[in-house]
């Protein structure tokens, strides 16, 4: 029966996606979808027909297509075309190209993508030789409790805090046999993982986040305005809050109350149907493995990622080491520190005789294939992103915050929040929010009004970011569900509730904040206000959602 209505909802979603399509091809032209709300229209079908037919893989490819349609016109050869591989001339001598085959040809993607196999060729290695459930045992030893297993997860995800696709799948990797023993459902953990990826990434001056950010402040320090925005930036803050109130409370709400309860009173970890990576094999791991096993190579990880990145940063040619991460490239860094860590690991295998060299081969392809998922969900991701972009949805949005900022001043930091999150969400992307709206807050108030310059860029960072978490098409959501090893709608639909909660409650701290500063000049009083009142405000929603869903539960039951 729930089939049934299911697939009566999808049929539903594609009907009135059709009519949508049908409406603009009667009522737009190429130039009049250029720079329009129409370039954000693509997103949006992409992320409402993924939520309400679960079906992530067509849902991507239907708003990518409806995307090309709309640039071209409704021409059926140019639509294909620009889904796979389009060139235009931007200015004399100067070309943009979009499609699938654009996006993976990025030297930067391609870098993601190797990192991705890689360290799916490490999660087999560290299986096979029984080392993750030694080092599961090992911790679920002196890991006593459900609440001490998911404040581990948080402690681990905020200690690496030097990139959020490093983060996603060592937390996942490391962490995901200590939850499993102690009954945490994988939708939880993604949760948590994603929660302290892109919300502590943001927070942190030593990190390929904070080297994003400074890159779009033209004419200010920009580590030094990151570092003055950190106790501004809302979403990122109570977020990390957050988890740690959920987790002490026992006050999960929403869908993910079902999960948790499916995990403790069932043993059931998934709740629906989809358990990715759940087969057979993960019961003839061997049982003998070590520790070690599983440490060595997520020492060598961090340790090797971390000079990878500083490395392209510069730092072995004189740069220090924060001007190294400033000008790191966390993609060739990520593959390099990997690729070095994957070396080590095998000869630490063959040295220790847990594997034979044949056995560690028979891991290269299995560790692909475990990533096929996320990587053709990145790989729709992009190309999404890059029909956005050729739409216009960039200049659309700066029009639009440039608008609102002459009549608004005092409300600006509340309506980039919710620009921001819109934009992040619909894209999937925070940096390109930073890249748009970035420069349009310091252009309003360099040399007016900088304590307020300081709030808006908070506020731009933390709306990209919570967009960023709950859109579907992000990259960082994607990995986080790899990392739990978790259906990757199952892991929005459950964060989702949590993620809004915190962004309401922020954009009424940014309101309180802006109030403060205005009435008193001080960035500080302003700072000394703002947060505390987040943090109450917080409390005061996960206890009553709380409290409303876990009646509901007992009717229900």
């Amino acid at each position: 029966m729930e089939n049934k209505s299911s697939s009566k909802l999808s049929v539903a979603a594609i009907a009135i996606v059709i009519v949508v399509m049908a409406v603009a091809a009667f009522r737009t032209t190429p130039a009049t979808v250029q720079q329009s709300a129409w370039s954000l229209l693509p997103p949006v079908i992409a992320i409402v027909l993924a939520l309400i037919t679960k079906e992530v893989y067509s849902s991507l490819f239907i708003g990518i297509f409806s995307g090309a349609l709309l640039y071209s016109g409704f021409n059926l050869v140019t639509t294909l075309n620009h889904v796979f591989y389009h060139e235009v001339e931007i200015a004399e001598g100067e070309t943009a190209t979009y499609g699938m085959i654009s996006v993976l040809a990025d030297s930067y993607n391609m870098g993601i993508l190797i990192f991705l196999v890689i360290l799916g060729v490490m999660v087999q290695l560290m299986n096979r030789t029984g080392g993750s459930a030694a080092f599961g045992n090992w911790a679920s030893q002196r890991i006593k409790t459900r609440e001490g297993a998911q404040l581990s997860t948080i402690l681990l995800g905020v200690l690496i805090f030097i990139d959020d696709y490093f983060n996603c799948l060592t937390v996942g990797s490391v962490m995901r046999p200590v939850t499993d023993k102690h009954n945490v459902s994988r939708a939880k953990l993604a949760y948590l993982i994603d929660a302290t990826a892109a919300p502590v990434c943001i927070i942190a001056p030593i990190s390929s986040w904070a080297a994003a950010v400074s890159g779009f402040v033209e004419g200010q320090n920009g580590i030094s305005l990151f570092i003055k925005a950190i106790p501004f930036n809302y979403y990122a803050l109570l977020t990390i809050a957050m988890m740690v109130m959920i987790v002490l409370m026992k006050a999960d709400y929403g869908p993910m109350l079902e999960h948790e309860k499916n995990a403790v009173e069932k043993n059931d970890l998934f709740t629906t149907a989809d358990r990715p990576f759940s087969d057979e094999e993960n019961e003839k791991l061997p049982k003998d493995g070590k520790v070690s096993d599983m440490l060595v190579p997520i020492l060598s990880l961090v340790v090797c990622c971390v000079i990878g990145m500083i490395y392209t940063g510069g730092f072995f040619d004189g740069a220090n080491f924060v001007d190294a991460f400033a000008n790191s490239d966390a993609s060739i860094g990520l593959v390099l520190g990997s690729f070095v860590a994957l070396i080590i690991t095998i000869v630490y295998y063959l040295c220790r005789k847990v594997l034979s060299f044949n056995k560690i081969m028979e891991c290269l392809p299995e560790g692909f294939k475990q990533m096929i998922s996320p990587i053709l969900i990145l790989t729709f991701a992009w190309t999404l992103k890059s029909m956005t972009d050729s739409l216009g949805a960039k200049e659309f949005v700066a029009n639009l915050v440039s608008q609102s900022a002459s009549g608004f001043l005092m409300f600006l930091p509340v309506i980039v929040f919710v620009i921001a999150v819109f934009l992040s969400f619909a894209t999937g992307t925070s940096w390109g929010t930073f890249g748009i709206l970035i420069p349009i807050v310091v252009s309003i108030f360099e040399g007016t009004n900088p304590s307020m310059m300081i709030i808006s860029i908070s506020a731009c960072m933390a709306g990209s970011v919570c967009g960023d978490h709950c859109s579907p098409i992000s990259d960082t959501t994607i990995m986080s569900s790899a990392g739990a090893q978790c259906n990757h709608l199952n892991h929005v639909s459950t964060q989702i509730p949590y993620a809004m909660t915190c962004a309401v409650i922020s954009a009424i701290t940014y309101f309180i904040a802006t109030f403060v500063e205005s009435l008193t000049g001080s960035l500080v009083i302003s700072g000394v206000v703002g947060l505390p009142a987040g943090l109450i405000l917080l409390f005061l929603a996960i206890r009553t959602m709380s409290a409303h869903f876990g009646r509901k539960a007992e009717k229900a039951a």
